[in-house]
Protein backbone atom coordinates (compact mmCIF):
# COMPACT_ATOMS: atom_id res chain seq x y z
CA UNK A 1 0.00 0.00 0.00
CA UNK A 2 0.94 3.23 -1.12
CA UNK A 3 0.21 6.29 1.53
CA UNK A 4 0.05 9.98 0.63
CA UNK A 5 -0.22 13.03 2.80
CA UNK A 6 -1.00 16.43 1.51
CA UNK A 7 -0.08 18.93 4.34
CA UNK A 8 -1.53 22.21 3.61
CA UNK A 9 -1.87 25.47 5.43
CA UNK A 10 -5.73 24.65 6.35
CA UNK A 11 -5.95 20.87 6.05
CA UNK A 12 -4.03 17.84 6.18
CA UNK A 13 -5.39 14.88 3.69
CA UNK A 14 -4.24 11.40 4.10
CA UNK A 15 -4.73 9.13 1.19
CA UNK A 16 -4.30 5.22 0.73
CA UNK A 17 -3.21 3.53 -2.78
CA UNK A 18 -3.41 0.03 -3.23
CA UNK A 19 -0.66 -1.50 -5.66
CA UNK A 20 -3.27 -0.89 -8.79
CA UNK A 21 -3.67 2.66 -7.89
CA UNK A 22 -7.38 2.50 -6.29
CA UNK A 23 -8.12 4.47 -3.62
CA UNK A 24 -8.40 2.48 -0.32
CA UNK A 25 -8.82 5.07 2.38
CA UNK A 26 -9.09 8.72 2.41
CA UNK A 27 -9.26 11.10 5.32
CA UNK A 28 -8.86 15.23 6.16
CA UNK A 29 -8.24 16.92 9.39
CA UNK A 30 -7.46 20.59 10.31
CA UNK A 31 -4.06 21.52 10.08
CA UNK A 32 -1.75 22.01 13.60
CA UNK A 33 -1.83 26.08 13.00
CA UNK A 34 1.63 27.62 14.29
CA UNK A 35 2.29 24.37 16.07
CA UNK A 36 5.67 22.44 14.76
CA UNK A 37 5.68 19.49 17.06
CA UNK A 38 1.38 19.06 16.93
CA UNK A 39 2.14 18.63 13.23
CA UNK A 40 4.42 15.70 13.11
CA UNK A 41 2.40 13.78 15.83
CA UNK A 42 -0.97 15.05 14.15
CA UNK A 43 0.56 13.11 10.73
CA UNK A 44 1.79 10.10 12.51
CA UNK A 45 -1.63 9.60 14.05
CA UNK A 46 -2.62 10.03 10.91
CA UNK A 47 -1.11 7.21 9.17
CA UNK A 48 -0.76 4.67 11.74
CA UNK A 49 -4.30 5.39 12.00
CA UNK A 50 -4.94 4.40 8.57
CA UNK A 51 -2.63 1.61 8.44
CA UNK A 52 -5.06 0.07 11.83
CA UNK A 53 -8.21 0.84 9.87
CA UNK A 54 -7.31 -0.85 6.32
CA UNK A 55 -4.84 -3.51 7.71
CA UNK A 56 -1.85 -2.79 5.69
CA UNK A 57 1.64 -0.97 6.44
CA UNK A 58 2.61 1.31 3.59
CA UNK A 59 5.11 3.50 2.21
CA UNK A 60 4.64 6.73 3.35
CA UNK A 61 5.19 9.61 0.46
CA UNK A 62 4.43 13.90 1.75
CA UNK A 63 4.08 17.26 0.14
CA UNK A 64 4.51 20.28 1.62
CA UNK A 65 4.60 23.81 1.33
CA UNK A 66 8.23 24.28 0.84
CA UNK A 67 10.96 22.43 0.23
CA UNK A 68 14.24 20.00 2.18
CA UNK A 69 17.09 21.95 1.86
CA UNK A 70 19.70 19.55 0.91
CA UNK A 71 22.45 21.06 3.37
CA UNK A 72 20.44 21.10 6.89
CA UNK A 73 17.84 19.05 6.25
CA UNK A 74 15.41 21.34 7.63
CA UNK A 75 12.47 23.05 5.92
CA UNK A 76 12.93 26.34 3.95
CA UNK A 77 10.33 28.85 1.67
CA UNK A 78 7.50 27.11 3.60
CA UNK A 79 4.06 29.71 3.65
CA UNK A 80 3.11 27.25 6.45
CA UNK A 81 6.06 29.28 8.61
CA UNK A 82 6.18 27.59 11.77
CA UNK A 83 7.40 24.35 9.07
CA UNK A 84 11.04 26.63 8.57
CA UNK A 85 14.16 25.33 9.88
CA UNK A 86 12.57 21.97 11.53
CA UNK A 87 13.85 18.66 10.35
CA UNK A 88 10.45 17.36 9.33
CA UNK A 89 11.44 14.33 6.90
CA UNK A 90 13.68 13.22 9.71
CA UNK A 91 10.93 13.44 12.26
CA UNK A 92 8.52 12.49 10.44
CA UNK A 93 10.84 8.97 9.57
CA UNK A 94 11.95 8.84 13.51
CA UNK A 95 8.10 8.66 14.31
CA UNK A 96 6.86 6.47 11.92
CA UNK A 97 9.94 4.22 12.00
CA UNK A 98 10.32 3.98 8.19
CA UNK A 99 11.48 5.91 5.26
CA UNK A 100 9.79 9.06 4.51
CA UNK A 101 9.66 10.44 0.82
CA UNK A 102 8.78 14.60 1.22
CA UNK A 103 8.32 17.25 -1.86
CA UNK A 104 6.90 20.28 -2.57
CA UNK A 105 3.06 20.28 -2.71
CA UNK A 106 3.33 21.66 -5.83
CA UNK A 107 5.65 19.34 -7.08
CA UNK A 108 3.27 16.51 -5.99
CA UNK A 109 0.26 18.15 -7.31
CA UNK A 110 2.31 18.40 -10.80
CA UNK A 111 3.37 15.03 -10.96
CA UNK A 112 -0.39 13.44 -10.44
CA UNK A 113 -1.52 15.42 -12.82
CA UNK A 114 0.96 14.11 -15.42
CA UNK A 115 0.99 10.24 -14.34
CA UNK A 116 -2.78 10.05 -14.46
CA UNK A 117 -4.24 13.22 -14.84
CA UNK A 118 -5.15 16.51 -16.93
CA UNK A 119 -1.69 16.61 -18.11
CA UNK A 120 -0.89 12.56 -18.36
CA UNK A 121 -0.59 13.31 -22.28
CA UNK A 122 2.42 15.91 -22.21
CA UNK A 123 5.91 15.00 -22.21
CA UNK A 124 6.31 18.26 -20.60
CA UNK A 125 4.43 19.55 -16.95
CA UNK A 126 3.94 22.60 -15.72
CA UNK A 127 1.75 22.22 -12.55
CA UNK A 128 0.26 25.44 -10.96
CA UNK A 129 -1.82 26.01 -7.36
CA UNK A 130 -3.61 29.10 -7.05
CA UNK A 131 -4.79 28.84 -3.49
CA UNK A 132 -3.79 30.62 -0.52
CA UNK A 133 -0.21 30.78 -1.79
CA UNK A 134 0.88 30.09 -5.21
CA UNK A 135 2.99 26.86 -6.12
CA UNK A 136 4.88 25.53 -9.00
CA UNK A 137 6.17 22.38 -10.06
CA UNK A 138 8.01 20.91 -12.92
CA UNK A 139 7.63 17.06 -14.24
CA UNK A 140 9.34 15.68 -17.38
CA UNK A 141 8.71 12.15 -18.70
CA UNK A 142 6.67 11.37 -15.39
CA UNK A 143 9.79 12.13 -13.13
CA UNK A 144 9.65 15.69 -10.80
CA UNK A 145 12.54 18.00 -12.11
CA UNK A 146 13.32 19.11 -8.30
CA UNK A 147 16.21 21.18 -9.18
CA UNK A 148 20.25 21.56 -7.51
CA UNK A 149 18.41 23.83 -5.24
CA UNK A 150 15.03 22.15 -4.57
CA UNK A 151 12.96 25.37 -6.14
CA UNK A 152 12.85 24.34 -10.32
CA UNK A 153 9.23 25.69 -10.36
CA UNK A 154 8.36 28.32 -8.16
CA UNK A 155 7.26 30.66 -10.07
CA UNK A 156 5.48 32.50 -7.37
CA UNK A 157 8.72 34.42 -6.41
CA UNK A 158 9.74 36.14 -9.43
CA UNK A 159 8.21 39.16 -10.22
CA UNK A 160 5.58 40.02 -11.67
CA UNK A 161 6.59 40.48 -15.47
CA UNK A 162 5.87 43.00 -18.07
CA UNK A 163 4.70 45.27 -14.92
CA UNK A 164 1.72 48.07 -15.55
CA UNK A 165 1.47 51.27 -13.75
CA UNK A 166 0.67 50.87 -10.14
CA UNK A 167 1.90 47.44 -10.03
CA UNK A 168 5.05 47.94 -8.58
CA UNK A 169 6.84 47.96 -6.39
CA UNK A 170 3.66 45.46 -5.20
CA UNK A 171 2.76 44.22 -1.75
CA UNK A 172 5.49 42.50 0.51
CA UNK A 173 5.52 38.46 0.32
CA UNK A 174 6.45 36.53 3.24
CA UNK A 175 9.67 35.62 1.10
CA UNK A 176 11.08 39.10 2.55
CA UNK A 177 10.66 40.26 -1.36
CA UNK A 178 7.76 42.71 -2.81
CA UNK A 179 5.88 42.37 -5.95
CA UNK A 180 6.06 38.35 -6.37
CA UNK A 181 3.75 36.58 -8.61
CA UNK A 182 2.08 35.37 -5.17
CA UNK A 183 0.94 38.54 -4.04
CA UNK A 184 -1.07 39.42 -7.29
CA UNK A 185 -2.45 35.69 -7.61
CA UNK A 186 -3.19 34.03 -4.89
CA UNK A 187 -6.40 33.59 -3.43
CA UNK A 188 -6.30 36.76 -1.27
CA UNK A 189 -4.72 38.60 -3.86
CA UNK A 190 -7.62 38.21 -6.04
CA UNK A 191 -10.00 39.07 -2.59
CA UNK A 192 -7.73 42.53 -2.45
CA UNK A 193 -8.11 42.92 -6.31
CA UNK A 194 -11.85 42.90 -5.86
CA UNK A 195 -12.00 44.63 -3.00
CA UNK A 196 -9.51 47.86 -4.54
CA UNK A 197 -12.32 47.66 -7.50
CA UNK A 198 -15.80 46.60 -5.87
CA UNK A 199 -14.89 48.19 -2.17
CA UNK A 200 -16.41 45.48 -0.46
CA UNK A 201 -14.13 42.46 1.62
CA UNK A 202 -14.97 39.43 0.48
CA UNK A 203 -13.50 35.83 0.62
CA UNK A 204 -11.60 34.48 -2.58
CA UNK A 205 -13.84 31.19 -2.55
CA UNK A 206 -17.47 33.62 -2.99
CA UNK A 207 -15.96 35.87 -5.69
CA UNK A 208 -16.85 32.99 -9.08
CA UNK A 209 -20.27 32.78 -7.71
CA UNK A 210 -20.92 36.44 -7.92
CA UNK A 211 -22.79 37.66 -11.18
CA UNK A 212 -20.80 38.00 -13.63
CA UNK A 213 -21.26 42.34 -14.55
CA UNK A 214 -19.47 42.80 -10.97
CA UNK A 215 -16.41 40.09 -11.38
CA UNK A 216 -15.13 41.07 -15.09
CA UNK A 217 -13.53 43.92 -14.20
CA UNK A 218 -12.09 42.17 -11.24
CA UNK A 219 -11.48 38.98 -13.74
CA UNK A 220 -9.95 41.04 -16.62
CA UNK A 221 -7.01 42.28 -14.64
CA UNK A 222 -6.22 39.01 -13.04
CA UNK A 223 -6.75 36.95 -16.37
CA UNK A 224 -4.15 39.59 -17.45
CA UNK A 225 -1.92 39.03 -14.64
CA UNK A 226 -1.94 35.10 -15.55
CA UNK A 227 -1.67 35.55 -18.67
CA UNK A 228 2.20 37.50 -18.23
CA UNK A 229 2.85 35.30 -15.37
CA UNK A 230 2.77 32.18 -17.34
CA UNK A 231 3.90 33.63 -21.03
CA UNK A 232 7.55 34.41 -18.86
CA UNK A 233 6.98 30.09 -17.84
CA UNK A 234 6.79 29.42 -21.40
CA UNK A 235 9.45 31.28 -22.59
CA UNK A 236 11.91 29.58 -20.14
CA UNK A 237 10.19 26.04 -19.89
CA UNK A 238 8.02 25.52 -23.23
CA UNK A 239 5.92 22.62 -21.33
CA UNK A 240 3.25 21.00 -23.44
CA UNK A 241 0.88 21.62 -20.99
CA UNK A 242 0.31 23.89 -18.21
CA UNK A 243 -1.96 22.36 -15.44
CA UNK A 244 -4.11 24.84 -12.86
CA UNK A 245 -5.11 23.28 -9.52
CA UNK A 246 -6.56 25.22 -6.09
CA UNK A 247 -9.01 27.06 -5.24
CA UNK A 248 -8.56 30.20 -7.60
CA UNK A 249 -8.64 27.36 -10.33
CA UNK A 250 -12.19 26.79 -10.71
CA UNK A 251 -12.73 30.12 -12.70
CA UNK A 252 -14.04 28.68 -15.72
CA UNK A 253 -13.25 31.50 -17.98
CA UNK A 254 -9.32 31.21 -17.22
CA UNK A 255 -9.53 28.50 -19.72
CA UNK A 256 -10.17 30.77 -22.56
CA UNK A 257 -9.06 33.89 -21.93
CA UNK A 258 -5.27 33.46 -20.76
CA UNK A 259 -4.17 31.09 -23.74
CA UNK A 260 -5.94 34.06 -25.99
CA UNK A 261 -4.06 36.60 -23.75
CA UNK A 262 -0.27 34.89 -23.32
CA UNK A 263 0.51 35.26 -27.06
CA UNK A 264 1.05 38.96 -26.60
CA UNK A 265 4.50 38.34 -24.58
CA UNK A 266 5.04 34.53 -25.56
CA UNK A 267 8.52 34.97 -27.62
CA UNK A 268 7.45 34.61 -31.30
CA UNK A 269 4.08 34.81 -30.70
CA UNK A 270 3.14 31.47 -31.25
CA UNK A 271 2.04 28.93 -28.54
CA UNK A 272 0.18 25.66 -28.56
CA UNK A 273 1.09 24.86 -24.43
CA UNK A 274 -2.08 23.53 -23.79
CA UNK A 275 -3.54 25.35 -20.35
CA UNK A 276 -5.84 22.79 -18.64
CA UNK A 277 -7.95 22.27 -15.48
CA UNK A 278 -6.76 19.43 -13.09
CA UNK A 279 -8.68 16.27 -13.04
CA UNK A 280 -7.99 15.21 -9.28
CA UNK A 281 -9.18 18.82 -8.05
CA UNK A 282 -7.96 19.74 -4.18
CA UNK A 283 -7.08 16.00 -3.96
CA UNK A 284 -4.69 15.80 -6.40
CA UNK A 285 -1.62 17.15 -4.25
CA UNK A 286 -2.40 14.35 -1.71
CA UNK A 287 -2.28 11.45 -5.10
CA UNK A 288 1.14 12.94 -5.88
CA UNK A 289 2.84 12.69 -2.83
CA UNK A 290 1.45 8.71 -2.83
CA UNK A 291 3.60 8.77 -5.90
CA UNK A 292 6.00 9.65 -4.62
CA UNK A 293 6.88 5.70 -4.33
CA UNK A 294 6.29 3.49 -7.23
CA UNK A 295 4.22 1.41 -7.84
CA UNK A 296 5.91 -2.15 -6.97
CA UNK A 297 6.40 -1.06 -3.28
Amino acid sequence: MRIGIDLGGTKTEILCLSPDGQEVLRKRIPSPQGNYSATVTAIRDLVLSAEQETGHKGTVGIGIPGSISKHTRRVKNANSTWLIDHPLQDDLSQALERDVRMANDANCFALSEATDGAAQEGQSVFGVILGTGVGGGLVVEKQILNGLNGVAGEWGHNPLPWALEGEQPGQPCYCGQSGCIETFLSGPALARTFENICGTKIDSKEIPNLPDDITDPVFLIYENRLARALASVINLFDPDVIVLGGGVSNVDRWYQTVPDLWTRWVFGKECDTKLVKAKHGDSSGVRGAAWLWPATS
